[in-house]
């Protein structure tokens, strides 16, 4: 005898085996322990987001053994240091707001985690936890034992093992099969044969083509039943129900046809209804993989390191070139693109990117360095254990703490469409339902079942995703590599553009430098190419370029102040380069250039003065953009080429200088106070506070490391006169989101207008379904391209700008 359902997992209970706990039912230990667990750490609130969301502990005696293997658990690790380990856990019972919400709550269960992060899409639980005060096996068998038992297979790590899930596949076929076969044994009755043969038997074609149908409808069309029923249970009505309403009514009508002998029903209809939206699904599942797997491919990380060659001499390479035994040179501020081996006596890693934790890890020559992390100090050499893992620098680069809280227009336009769409298609499907009964019953049907299909808005959901990624697509062939979709629309609302001037308006080329002061000899020479060897601003890359070859040398000391200059000790000797004010042993004279000002042992020598070259096309991306942005120039650098800026570019553009790197943060924050909707462009070195606070965060990369998760954006350098046609193709993909949401709804309103005039049968609304979405995302990829083409800006043959700096 059954007495009700388990507090806990749900399921009904045996009046035998009923445990009672605190005046609560449960339908085993596993339950109540599970229960006494949550109510001991004050988290019975877990059952306040849904009745019943728990599962069943499982026994798991001995079953996880095996991760008391040290080699093991190291190829399950995503991380691994000393005080802080790393994983990520497939657990397939995943499935509402509370699983979600105790699996982020672990750190209250077990000591030792330190937090643990769901991605309900992929049903995973990514968990940093201490490895001195926890295991993952005990990780493991607290999951179990709350009724989250992970998915563990060696084979989920290895790329060429992974598993395809081909359901979708085999219920298009069965669908097909009793569709094509059901269209074949039906022709008799559409052609209304009178052969005797034929009437003598229709009765049992009629049963056999029920008999037929029976694995579409209950195979097939399984999971718009299940997406149904989720949706009405958890109060939220989604466009599964009204779908799932239209092939039961149809079943249901079809099967009294025949039995009482009315007629063969719609079968037909039904599993070619099935057949075609199952296609239709299909096509949408192979788009939105094939646009993966192009966000993937393309990396979306144009960053380049420094590869030290067999002959000791560097060269610059793209990330996803980079293999296994390479050595490669990491500076000050570089992210650590792969796993490796340290080759350097010592080192100073920052894992804040991973762990969360800003304190730098020590390391020693022979540790193992992992990817993402930050170096910090003197330059680095290390061996690569493994080729770059682009997924794990997009994981990095997409992580919650570096998030904007924004609005997304388009998505609260289609969710409020979304909300009210199902509701308002139910209703209508009813009243003209109640309409055409006292007409014709059979017509009443067809309408009714039409509406349900026809009005599906799968359409209008797909518009804004499936024009955002081929918008990303595009722009990633043309190297602005946008971190997510979301920032297309934002980009479309900018109206203010910050620069940073030196290397990004700026160049970085080897000419243009000269020197002014005391002579410096070989080993003045050799001082300060090793000392430059270790920083990542663009200066010092320019002048490291710039000084010919010298001896390897290792400082003992090496500190880069950002935004004033950089201090080494090598071989007992003091190096300073930087600003005057860093240096404090002379004062700048009138004539104000860039410069960076050397210092020996407390002893002034002089000074490198840059001759700014600028990035070819400034004057005329400045002249675009001045029609219809606020544009300012943010330097940190003095405001010695003011006069030849304000030659070059329009008289409206705002120039401040002299600017460290927190006064840039407070400048844009000025600036959004007044309203303003900023995009910062800097190099990702120095800008990155002024590149976080921003609306939209833009990093040029020119051939140094500039991975920064706090901008939204990776722009080419060689790309940069394109700015302007970037700015102009985020408005007309905004467009061609909302013209294709028109496009959707005028299909919608003329659906419904025949189908509710009794003019279109529900195969017909069933083969029209699906096209309508071929036709939105064929609508959306052509107008896409066609703005790409058309918003490409005429470049003229303007020369690079080279401004020396004169008195």
């Amino acid at each position: 005898m059954n007495i009700g359902n388990c507090f806990h997992c749900g399921i009904e209970i045996n009046k035998k085996e009923e445990i009672i706990y605190d005046e609560k039912s449960f339908c085993c230990n596993g339950c109540k322990t599970v229960y006494e667990i949550f109510s001991q750490n004050d988290l019975t609130c877990y059952y306040d987001f849904e009745a019943s969301p728990g599962a069943t502990p499982q026994d798991i005696k001995g079953k996880y053994d095996f991760l008391d293997n040290e080699s093991i658990v190291t190829k399950l690790l995503e991380f691994q240091e000393d005080t802080t380990h790393v994983v990520s856990l497939y657990i397939p019972h995943i499935h509402c707001s509370s699983c979600i919400w105790i699996l982020e709550n672990l750190q209250k269960l077990q000591q030792g985690i330190n937090t643990s992060q769901v991605n309900f899409p992929e049903k995973k639980v990514r968990i940093t936890f201490n490895p001195e005060e926890t295991s993952l096996k005990k990780i493991v068998e607290l999951l179990c034992s709350i009724g989250y038992e992970p998915y563990i297979s060696l084979e989920n790590f290895d790329e060429g093992k992974k598993v395809i899930d081909r359901s979708l596949i085999y219920k298009i076929g069965v669908a097909f099969f009793c569709f094509g076969n059901i269209m074949l044994l039906s022709f008799p009755e559409y052609f209304e044969v009178e052969e005797y043969w034929i009437n003598e038997y229709r009765g049992f074609f009629r049963w056999l083509i029920f008999a037929i149908s029976l694995p579409a409808f209950f195979y097939s069309a399984t999971g718009y039943y299940v997406s149904a029923y989720k949706s009405i249970k958890s109060g939220m009505l989604n466009i599964d129900i009204p779908i799932a309403l239209g092939i039961v009514v149809m079943f249901i009508r079809s099967t009294v046809d025949i039995v009482f002998d009315y007629g063969q029903g719609f079968f037909d209809s039904m599993t070619g209804l099935i057949f075609f939206m199952l296609l239709g699904k299909l096509f949408q599942k192979k788009t939105y993989d094939f646009l993966s797997f192009e966000r993937d491919y393309k990396s979306y990380f144009p960053i380049a390191i420094t590869k030290i060659l067999a002959d000791g001499s560097e060269t610059s390479v793209q990330v996803y070139d980079i293999q296994k035994g390479d050595r490669l040179l990491i500076r000050n501020q570089e992210l650590i693109p792969v796993d490796g081996i340290l080759i350097s006596e010592k080192a100073a890693i920052d894992y804040s990117f991973v762990t969360g934790e800003a304190v730098a890890i020590e390391k020693k020559s022979g540790d193992k360095i992992f990817a993402g992390g930050k170096q910090i100090g003197k330059v680095i050499e290390m061996e690569v254990l493994f080729s770059v893992s682009q997924s794990y620098l997009t994981q990095l680069w997409s992580n919650d703490v570096f998030q904007k809280k924004i609005e997304i227009k388009h998505k609260t336009i289609t969710d409020k469409i979304s909300r009210y769409f199902t509701p308002a298609l139910l209703g209508l499907a009813i009243i003209s339902f109640l309409y055409w009964i006292f007409i014709d019953t059979n017509t009443a049907f067809n309408v009714f079942t039409a509406i349900l299909i026809v009005a599906c808005p799968c359409a209008l959901a797909l518009t804004a995703p499936f024009t955002l990624g081929n918008v990303l697509r595009i722009l990633g062939k043309r190297k602005f590599y946008l971190k997510n979709a979301i920032v297309i629309e934002q980009l479309a609302k900018v109206d203010s553009i910050v620069f940073d001037k030196t290397g990004t308006i700026t160049t970085n080329k080897k000419t243009a430098i000269t020197y002014e002061g005391t002579p410096l000899n070989d080993f003045d020479l050799k001082l300060l190419s090793n000392t430059l060897r270790g920083s990542n601003h663009p200066l010092s890359r320019r002048l490291y370029e710039f000084i010919p070859n010298q001896i390897r040398l290792i400082p003992t000391h090496f500190e880069e102040i950002i935004g004033k200059g950089i201090h080494a000790e090598i071989d007992g000797n003091s190096i300073k380069l930087g600003s005057s004010q860093f240096l404090k042993t002379m004062t700048e004279n009138t004539h104000k250039k860039t410069k960076v000002h050397v210092e020996i042992n407390g002893v002034y020598k002089g000074s490198y003065v840059f001759n700014n070259q600028y990035r070819e096309g400034l004057e005329q991306l400045f002249l675009q953009l001045s029609k219809k942005y606020d544009l300012i120039i943010l330097s940190g650098d003095n405001d010695g080429e003011r006069k030849i800026l304000e030659k070059m570019l329009p008289s409206n553009t705002t120039l401040v200088f002299n600017q460290k790197p927190e006064q840039k943060l407070q400048y844009i924050e000025e600036l959004q106070k007044q309203g303003k909707n900023v995009m910062m462009i800097g190099d990702g070195l120095n800008d990155a506070g002024a590149l976080a606070q921003s609306n939209i965060g833009i990093s040029i990369s020119e051939n140094v490391n500039v991975f920064s998760p706090a901008c939204d954006g990776i722009l080419d350098a060689s790309q940069f006169q394109k700015i302007a046609f970037f700015m102009n193709y985020s408005k007309k993909a905004m467009k061609t989101i909302y013209m294709s949401f028109g496009l959707s709804l005028a299909y919608n309103v003329v659906g419904l207008t025949y189908a509710v005039t009794g003019n279109l049968s529900p195969l017909v609304a069933a083969i029209i379904m699906p096209l309508s979405t071929i036709t939105i995302v064929s609508f959306v990829t052509i107008m896409t391209n066609f703005y790409a083409r058309s918003s490409q800006p005429v470049t003229r043959n303007f020369q690079p700008a080279t401004k020396n700096v004169l008195a």
